[in-house]
């Protein structure tokens, strides 16, 4: 897919995020013991052969470009191609500020009109999947499509987790009826995965034709209001896919990482997916440690008990500590005695000596950054 740009949208506040956005963009929330959201949607680009990609973030984008730099991690550093990160151009009277997906693309807009490729994928920063968007790209050319949208069965969600997706209509060629965005009544399990393939120049039209109505939205003022006028086809993605725009999808996740082959086919197969590096030391396990069943990231220090745990790096686990299906973040420590389960830590939390939390699958305890307990 060397024709192809890439952009990624790091989307809204994800206010359902509660504490774990408060400090960072949706798209740069920590995964699976040392990943960030958008290191999946970059590395599934750069794994597809696409080497230019533009990020396009708004709100509390500074970890997030702090992670990102200058993209040396993705192969992204060139002098030509490469990494593009584009934060709102904030002024006096918040003019900068985007008001929704396509304003945000059309704000960037001289961005896809310098650049020879044919093609853009646009996708979305808080999604955790593992896919090669090759055979998106020949089913797009196959079906002579002016739009193709990634959608998966979403079996495996509840009805409140399918009312945050955008829902599709498919009829038997494949071609995209009906789109709903965000029902509260989902009349199909066909979820959108937010991943859309079309030609540069006309993005570039329909940008061009939102804005000149006075409309923002890539979903509802483009995609639905075209869906008669433009071929818009469904390609359909069978693998593993989780959206963490809620606290019960992103804990939900973190636990799914636990399972071996969720993590064969997210790490394994079809390419890396590649982070930020920090040189750590690697986790030291004490005499009374037992660890069973996690993911214990570099750094860390254990010396009590840990299961079915998600650790980030530099965590300390003192003797007598209890820790049960949970996420520690970055540089969190746990005292001795403690005990937590069914709780996220975010980074730099302490949890003093003999102090017990305890949350539910669908409802875990979150603790925010920097908190001493």
């Amino acid at each position: 897919m060397k024709n192809t740009i890439g952009l990624i949208l790091t989307g809204g506040k994800y206010r359902e995020l509660k504490d774990l956005s408060a400090i960072r963009s949706g798209s740069a929330v920590p995964v699976g013991g040392k990943y960030r959201a958008i290191d999946f949607a970059l590395s599934n680009m750069v794994n597809s052969g696409i080497k230019k990609v533009g990020v396009i973030t708004q709100y509390s984008f500074r970890s997030l470009m702090d992670h990102l730099g200058s993209g040396k991690e993705w192969d992204l550093d060139r002098r030509y191609d490469g990494l593009f990160i584009f934060p709102p151009s904030l002024s006096g009277d918040d003019s900068g500020i985007y008001l929704g997906s396509a304003d945000a693309i059309y704000k960037n807009i001289t961005f896809l009109k310098r650049s020879n490729e044919e093609y853009v994928l646009v996708a979305q920063g808080n999604c955790v999947y593992k896919m090669v968007f090759d055979p998106m790209f020949e089913y797009h050319i196959e079906k002579n499509a002016d739009i193709t949208i990634a959608y998966r069965e979403m079996h495996d969600y509840i009805q409140t987790e399918l009312s945050v997706l955008g829902i599709v209509s498919i009829d038997k060629d494949g071609r995209v009826i009906d789109f709903w965005e965000k029902p509260l009544n989902p009349p199909t399990i066909n979820g959108s995965m937010g991943i859309y393939l079309l030609n540069k120049d006309l993005l570039i039209f329909l940008l061009e034709e939102c804005a000149a109505h006075g409309s923002y939205d890539f979903v509802k003022d483009i995609l639905i209001k075209k869906l008669k006028d433009l071929k818009v086809y469904g390609y359909k993605f069978n693998g593993y896919w989780r959206n963490l725009s809620t606290v019960r999808m992103y804990y939900r996740c973190n636990m799914e990482l636990l399972d071996p082959v969720v993590r064969e086919e997210l790490f394994i197969n079809n390419g890396k997916i590649y982070t930020k590096v920090k040189d750590e030391t690697p986790a030291k396990y004490n005499d009374e440690a037992e660890v069973r069943n996690s993911i214990v990231a570099d750094g860390c220090i254990i010396e009590g008990r840990v299961e079915n745990s998600v650790l980030f790096r530099g965590v300390t686990v003192r003797k007598g500590a209890v820790i049960k299906n949970s996420i520690i973040m970055q540089s969190s420590s746990i005292g001795e005695n403690a005990y937590i389960q069914n709780v996220i830590l975010d980074k730099n939390v302490v949890i003093t000596s003999s102090k017990q939390f305890k949350g539910e699958p669908d409802w875990p305890v979150i603790i925010g950054k920097d908190t001493v307990v």
